[in-house]
């Protein structure tokens, strides 16, 4: 792997936020700027199609999880 060239950045201060960023925060900076994500996450929020199926993919692509919530113990 090659190191960038530092030297072409326009500003190093428009990175700052980097070095606090969690691994996950990183990983979604950069998964909400994929296209075909954008296209899988527009399909699943759009309301038409199987919703299971729609998450399924999702989760099996991007590697995406998405927790339920408990069922109401009152009910």
């Amino acid at each position: 792997m090659t190191t960038p060239n530092a030297s072409i950045w326009r500003s190093s201060a428009e990175y700052e936020h980097l070095d606090v960023m969690t691994a996950s925060d990183l990983a979604w900076e950069w998964l909400r700027r994929n296209d075909s994500y954008d296209a899988d996450f527009e399909a699943s929020a759009s309301g038409r199609g199987d919703p299971t199926a729609l998450r399924d993919h999702i989760r099996q692509r991007w590697g995406l999880r998405f927790p339920c919530r408990s069922p109401d113990a009152t009910s």
